[in-house]
């Protein structure tokens, strides 16, 4: 009977811990989403306005803390686009500077692992470009979603390069703000003063 109650407890507690793993990887599409809807509603097309995917209140809600850091330091250093903030010059999720209004997008959680779940968003990106087989290819986006706070956060966005090699936007920003740093003093004040809007 001793046994039969302790055997109850641990699938009970097997079932509780299953149940939570569960909930989480569920649960760690919704930052995924948020980011995913922004940039389907970017490339749509139309006459909406473009949604920051790094804009203060996503910073906040949608990434981890450690993330966001990396982004702000980054941010130092904006890239050569009329925005004069992002340090991109190009989408981070489709991976580019142009791209077709996106379709057959999924979004799936993979099973957590290690405290973390990776969350995978497909899409098409290129079938507007024409009927070529590249242009009808599958991109694949992963992002790496943590708990922090008591919600799931975005911690990194992995895209693969043209040589299919996987790329963390986390170490690229880290590479951005290295590269930056080097730069001799002269090459600094210059691209200080190129950023700086000219006095009137």
């Amino acid at each position: 009977m001793q046994k039969f109650a302790v055997s109850a407890l641990a699938f009970t507690l097997f079932q509780f811990s299953l149940g939570a793993h569960m909930a989480l990887a569920a649960d760690a599409t919704t930052p995924v989403k948020v980011i995913m809807d922004a940039t389907v509603s970017n490339w749509a097309g139309g006459d909406s306005d473009w949604q920051d995917i790094f804009g203060e209140d996503k910073l906040k809600d949608v990434y981890s803390k450690d993330f966001t850091a990396k982004y702000q330091a980054a941010a130092q250093f904006p890239a050569a686009d009329e925005d004069g903030i992002s340090p991109f010059d190009y989408d981070v999720i489709v991976n580019a500077q142009d791209a077709c209004p996106l379709e057959d997008v999924k979004i799936t959680a993979q099973p957590p692992k290690n405290n973390a779940t990776e969350v995978l968003a497909t899409f098409k990106k290129s079938t507007c470009m024409g009927s070529d087989a590249d242009y009808q290819k599958t991109t694949t986006v992963r992002f790496e979603v943590i708990e922090e706070g008591g919600r799931p956060v975005v911690d990194d966005i992995v895209t693969n390069d043209d040589n299919g090699n996987p790329s963390s936007l986390k170490s690229v920003m880290q590479d951005l703000v290295k590269q930056q740093q080097q730069q001799p003093a002269d090459q600094k004040q210059q691209s200080t003063d190129q950023q700086q809007p000219a006095k009137q």
